[in-house]
């Protein structure tokens, strides 16, 4: 794995922009396919995105060591690889995922530029321009694969500056140590919100969860709309102990003000004037903003989402393609690892045409379920993958 600079005004094929699990898993597809003139390249570091996860968050999804039998692992991005079995763990941490992809990376040699940051992508006689911090470089392709975490949708309401985005802790623990005896008050009820809840409980911690839908109200076959079965299990146990959770559905967070006090002070304003004070800071587990930075001119947008072809291309500028959790087919998300790493090979498949590459190398990957190219499945009222 590279991580020298790169040489000014390189040309390439393709470029993938993102080293985390999208960007790994399209380029071990790519040098499947032998492709030699294309490059990863990451502003900080392979999986750092996942490093960046609070130290006491894991993947909901289960790893579990069963390519021997035929069925791949849910967190695996290649056809022959196993997080469980590399790290030994069925719900990785966010820095053991990251040393899972970090070991990917060097075993396939891929072509990992790191500290390199994609400033501006640009068309150009049906090429692009990338203007990155080590320079120019010209590539036939580019694959978008940069993810959401470095976007955090921490301005939701006025007032939200006085709380702190999920993102942004580093550890749970030495949060709740910065805590007084008052509750916390934790803004999103998804995933990430439910897990600052529980991490908080374990460590004493009170806290209130503040969400309009209320997703542990409902159950459904897809853990991109509701509660994952790995999470609503542990809300289940953690209230059969008595944790110090309060779970708060139909509110809907208008503000957030400082109070001024002899000590530091919150309240957390919802539209029907429904007021939570706290002495903690609260926590926002919003979510991301939409919207693909440097990339979003070469997309349109539908709700918020990128409109894409069938081989997830932009609809409005050929050439450059999206992988990884910001892509959808007719309204459904394939936000986790084991749902979008179905598309890593189309999308190869596709340049690999285009540059008349022997696309042989692809039967493997529809041999073993990660070749997703009848969207037919994907119907919202039909789709339980």
């Amino acid at each position: 794995m590279a991580s020298t600079n790169l040489r000014k005004c390189e040309s390439l094929d393709a470029v993938i922009v993102g080293a985390g699990a999208a960007g790994v898993g399209t380029g071990v597809v790519l040098e499947d396919l032998g492709l030699d003139s294309y490059a990863i390249l990451d502003r900080e570091a392979v999986g750092a995105s996942f490093r960046g996860w609070p130290d006491e968050m894991q993947l909901i999804t289960p790893s579990f060591p069963s390519n021997s039998f035929g069925c791949r692992d849910l967190n695996a991005v290649t056809t022959d690889t196993s997080p469980a079995f590399a790290l030994d763990s069925e719900h990785p941490s966010g820095d053991e995922y990251a040393e899972y992809l970090e070991g990917v990376a060097e075993f396939y040699d891929l072509p990992v530029q790191t500290g390199v940051d994609v400033e501006s992508v640009q068309g150009h006689d049906d090429e692009f321009m990338l203007h990155t911090s080590n320079g120019p470089i010209q590539s036939q392709f580019v694959v978008w694969a940069a993810g959401q975490f470095g976007r955090p949708n921490d301005e939701p309401f006025p007032g939200a500056s006085h709380c702190i985005h999920n993102t942004r802790v580093g550890s749970w623990s030495s949060f709740a140590d910065e805590c007084v005896d008052d509750p916390v008050v934790v803004v999103g009820g998804y995933e990430s919100g439910i897990d600052a809840a529980l991490t908080l409980a374990d460590e004493g911690q009170e806290t209130i969860v503040l969400d309009e839908e209320g997703p542990w109200r409902f159950r459904g076959p897809d853990p991109s709309e509701v509660l994952s079965p790995y999470t609503s299990q542990q809300l289940r146990e953690a209230f059969e102990r008595d944790a110090p959770i309060t779970l708060e559905d139909g509110v809907r967070v208008e503000r957030v003000e400082r109070v001024e006090s002899d000590s530091e002070s919150f309240e957390v304003v919802s539209t029907d004037g429904e007021t939570f004070a706290t002495q903690n800071q609260p926590v926002l587990a919003t979510g991301f903003q939409s919207g693909l930075g440097p990339a979003d001119e070469h997309f349109a947008f539908d709700d918020g989402r990128p409109e894409l072809t069938e081989r997830d291309e932009s609809t409005t500028t050929p050439g450059m393609f999206l992988v990884g959790p910001q892509v959808a087919h007719n309204g459904q998300l394939f936000c986790f690892v084991y749902k979008f790493r179905q598309r890593f090979a189309v999308v190869a498949d596709e340049i690999a045409a285009r540059l008349d590459i022997d696309r042989a190398p692809i039967g493997e990957y529809r041999e073993k379920d990660m070749f997703l190219e009848d969207l037919s499945c994907c119907e919202p009222d039909m789709c339980d993958c």
